[in-house]
């Protein structure tokens, strides 16, 4: 499996045909605020047709919600194409055109997919409160939680499960370290998999100028204090991202000392402590963030940013197209490790078996390795899928990270815990050593950096109100010293923020890391 592939295709950036969503996990809010850094079907896959006649085709409507730019829209140019040792992979029509075609193919009735969009998590929790109605939806961990525990949600199918049917591409292709986390996280005594299958997944860390900024430097979350490069880095303007930073800063002598590291309940132990809200915590957070952490949110040259894996590998594809290098770094205290997940809501299947079957297939669909593949290509971020049997997902890594012909300094990168059960198996890459600590990195972190990954648990309504009052003080912080017309000023702003969030009027994800990556590159 470790054997060197040469890249066949010329992708439009190195990692992603397009940015992906706009936000994750309610990261969007950050309308002027943060600088950021940066700006399909296998030819010969089988599938079981069923000859009906046009008007006898029973027909179905799925309601799909999705983030923004999160799934591939097709019309790949052909020299797109993924030329792999199994097959080519290519996206003609849209993921969700070739979702219809396989269906009525597949089991002879005719779906009509009715797809839109979301912005972060809280947009989408909104639409439902409003009243919109989703037969399957796509929120983070944290919102499918939230969900899960208001009762919203319906539990997938036995049949969902079914090892045995070839067209459950979920069950048999997802990651078995995926998996064992679906299986294990819970809300209310249920867990995850009960409700809720992974779509994507990655890490927290800190994309970061290496000429500026040393890998030392950039690997602990105490960074963003550090008097070195104050004004110079960036966080996020969301509560639960920026908290979880701070609570890394605040206990980096704690997470990384011995008798931590090497207590056999250390997992537990560092999701307790990465999820404290004790109201002594909280304090300690927002005096922290008012600080040094609301300090660098203010623009300037940036020599270092706070961001999710998927947006990070965008970021350094972009740099890497202007000749510019950014590297990745995940702190040494911890990481927070996210997912996406699909889950079918109550209002919307309404027990209809009909629309549940269709709402599966869809999961299912997108968990196919070449569709898995296609959207990771599209969107940049990385499917919890690895492909079971289908040797397609780990070619597609190898052909796109691994070292080439005539490459001298290259390492072995080890990829077992995603693709094997048990972690132990032939999945180990050869690789051009600059990829530990970039793309690849971003993409798949090593076995050291998920040991010490930690999930954001679902707050409930107490704790989620003691920690948004400490971020609106930390938002709000000093406005009583500030002169007349600095208030004045201030409303100003805070009114313009309003107005555009009930606009939904964002800067382009593209445009917005474009222009940072032009004060990057300028920057001493």
């Amino acid at each position: 499996m470790a054997k060197t592939s040469e890249r066949k295709y010329t992708p439009q950036l190195s990692g992603s045909r397009k940015s992906g969503r706009t936000g994750h996990a309610g990261r969007t809010f950050a309308i002027g605020l943060v600088a950021a850094l940066t700006a399909g079907l296998l030819s010969g896959t089988a599938l079981t047709a069923k000859t009906v006649s046009a008007s006898s085709v029973p027909e179905v409507t799925l309601r799909v919600c999705n983030w923004e730019e999160y799934i591939d829209t097709g019309d790949w140019d052909e020299d797109e194409t993924i030329h792999l040792p199994d097959g080519d992979i290519i996206g003609k029509q849209s993921m969700v055109k070739d979702f219809e075609d396989w269906y009525l193919k597949t089991y002879g009735v005719k779906v009509n997919v009715e797809y839109s969009t979301f912005g972060t998590n809280e947009d989408l929790y909104n639409m439902l409160t409003l009243g919109d109605v989703y037969d399957v939806v796509c929120p983070s961990d944290y919102m499918f939680m939230k969900l899960m525990s208001e009762d919203a949600l319906v539990p997938l199918s036995d049949s969902f499960f079914d090892t045995s049917n070839p067209d459950n591409y979920y069950i048999n292709g997802v990651s078995p370290y995926i998996r064992d986390i679906f299986d294990t996280k819970s809300i209310g005594g249920e867990t995850w998999s009960k409700y809720a299958a992974g779509y994507m997944w990655g890490v927290t860390g800190v994309v970061y100028n290496p000429k500026a900024v040393t890998e030392d430097e950039a690997s602990t979350w105490t960074l963003f204090d550090n008097p070195k490069f104050r004004r110079r880095i960036t966080i996020k303007d969301n509560v639960r991202d920026s908290y979880f930073m701070a609570v890394g800063a605040l206990k980096s002598e704690l997470l990384t000392s011995g008798s931590f590291l090497q207590n056999p309940d250390y997992s537990q132990n560092l999701e307790n402590e990465m999820n404290d809200t004790s109201s002594e915590m909280i304090k300690e957070v927002q005096s922290y963030l008012q600080n040094s952490g609301k300090a660098d949110m203010i623009t300037g040259k940036v020599l270092a940013n706070y961001q999710w894996s998927g947006d990070a590998v965008y970021t350094m594809d972009q740099a890497d197209e202007d000749n510019f290098e950014l590297d990745f770094a995940v702190p040494k205290e911890s990481t927070n490790i996210y997912f996406d997940g699909w889950v079918m809501l109550k209002k919307g299947i309404n027990g209809d078996a009909g629309k549940q079957k269709a709402a599966e297939a869809f999961i299912n669909f997108l968990s196919r390795p070449d569709n898995a593949i296609r959207n990771m290509y599209y969107i940049g971020y990385t499917s919890v899928i690895s492909g079971g049997e289908s040797p397609l997902i780990y070619e597609y890594l190898e052909d796109r990270y691994g070292a080439k012909d005539g490459d001298a300094d290259t390492v072995p990168y080890d990829v077992n815990y995603f693709f094997s059960k048990g972690g132990t198996g032939d999945y180990v890459l050869t690789v051009p050593k600059e990829q530990t600590k970039r793309q690849l990195f971003a993409q798949y972190p090593d076995g050291s950096t998920i040991a010490r990954s930690s999930i954001m648990v679902y707050f409930d309504q107490a704790q989620n109100r003691a920690i948004n009052q400490m971020w609106v003080n930390v938002r709000c912080f000093n406005i009583k010293k500030t002169p007349w017309w600095g208030r004045i000023l201030t409303a100003a702003a805070l009114a313009g923020l309003v107005y555009l969030a009930v606009r939904k009027i964002r800067t382009g994800r593209e445009e917005k890391r474009h222009r940072a990556a032009q004060d990057l590159r300028k920057a001493p």
